[in-house]
């Protein structure tokens, strides 16, 4: 009995411990800076970008990465009105919030170094969030995102010095 006692408390402990990372990942390395550099990879950061091929915003976001970030939309927009994903796609702030939810969903460490930073949220962005690990390399598209990405956090890093 005194056994008993003992673990369900123990039990109840782990579970409130783990369940952030069974939820999804604490993004707590997604700061302004990554903001930056991630809408630089995507578009050169041009807040004017509109919608091209299906991809809209500085954040150059799709439809299908809008539903899975949670259909996130300006506060009194309906996610099931038909432009709301571009709406809230084309603005940087509104953009933010559903890269944040497509992180949150997909963020981890793609590239096995033990830590979950900006690059690797550059590497969700490129790959998809189920194809992360792949070598960004492999595509003229995925060159340019690390050569891009090299250039922000070279620019980053001047800025802060």
């Amino acid at each position: 009995m005194a056994t008993a006692v003992l673990v369900i408390p123990a039990c109840v402990l782990a579970a409130l411990l783990l369940w952030p990372t069974a939820t999804g990942v604490f993004i707590s390395n997604l700061s302004e800076a990554c903001y930056r550099c991630l809408c630089y990879v995507s578009t050169d950061c041009n807040t004017a970008h509109g919608c091209t091929a299906g991809y809209c915003g500085p954040f150059n976001i799709s439809r299908v990465y809008w539903v899975d970030a949670g259909k996130v939309t300006f506060p009194d927009d309906d996610p099931e009105r038909n432009h709301a994903w571009e709406d809230c796609a084309r603005s940087y702030q509104c953009s933010k919030r559903i890269v944040e939810g497509y992180l949150q969903k997909f963020g981890k460490d793609c590239n096995s170094d033990g830590v979950t930073d900006c690059f690797d949220y550059m590497m969700v962005n490129g790959n998809g969030g189920y194809g992360c690990t792949a070598s960004l390399n492999r595509t003229a598209n995925g060159r340019r995102w690390l050569r891009r990405y090299r250039d922000c956090q070279l620019n980053t890093a001047t800025a802060k010095a």
